[in-house]
């Protein structure tokens, strides 16, 4: 019995858990600010409490979740609302360095020594700070930034370009399914889709892994399974 009641707790505490972080919505799981980051954690550990049956009522610890997620959404919504609130919830991003400039005590405030701000330069792509003009710590912790302008990548509008805006794939099929609202969404049909597939010497649609279709091309691009193990040491 006692296991039962363990499953059926188990099960109604993600289940809620799930429900109120689709609620909450995608930023929680994101980069999280610091308010995102606290709320995440108080209602995770209620839905552990719950889990774990820690009280003699389901019902405390939901109420408990269901408050936090409305208590979440409401100060979010407010956040889009409010310049000043936004600035302190979640915060402002820190100027760490610009034009030569080190700034000491932003970095301080940032809980960041000069080694931490390379390194993370380095992931970045940039071993040399001459190559940088601008380090901003955003206020979910990530690093931006901005390099010279002698530094940045080339772009076609530096060269007077100007190239054709590419469009999104569409997956019209997966796992050797046809995706049929993804298909309709391109203009085309089931049978040009075949026919597409047979021009490429594809007979069984249940061997294509993905396929997509490129607008640009008006072609599809095919992937196949591949039924055997690969193995490999490269990285090793």
């Amino acid at each position: 019995m006692k296991i039962t009641e363990i499953l059926i707790s188990s099960s109604l505490s993600l289940m809620a858990l799930f429900f109120l972080t689709k609620i909450m919505g995608n930023r929680e799981m994101s980069q999280l600010s610091m308010f995102d980051y606290i709320s995440s954690i108080a209602v995770g550990s209620i839905a552990g409490e719950m889990a774990a049956m820690s009280t003699d009522s389901l019902l405390e610890p939901l109420l408990s979740m269901i408050f936090l997620a409305i208590f979440t959404v409401t100060i979010n919504f407010l956040t889009c609302k409010s310049i000043k609130l936004r600035r302190f919830i979640q915060g402002q991003a820190l100027i760490l360095y610009q034009d030569g400039q080190i700034y000491e005590k932003n970095l301080l405030s940032a809980k960041m020594d000069i080694g931490e701000l390379l390194s993370e330069c380095r992931i970045q792509g940039y071993y040399d700070l001459e190559e940088v003009h601008t380090i901003y710590l955003e206020s979910n912790g990530k690093i931006s930034i901005l390099p010279m302008s002698t530094q940045r990548p080339l772009c076609p509008a530096d060269m007077n370009m100007n190239p054709i805006q590419p469009e999104p794939m569409a997956n019209i099929i997966i796992d050797g399914r046809i995706m049929y609202r993804n298909l309709q969404h391109t203009g085309k049909n089931e049978k040009w889709l075949i026919k597409k597939l047979q021009e490429k010497g594809v007979s069984d649609i249940n061997e294509v892994m993905l396929a997509s279709y490129d607008i640009n091309k008006n072609d599809i691009n095919i992937y196949l399974k591949y039924h055997k193990k690969l193995k490999t040491d490269i990285f090793e």
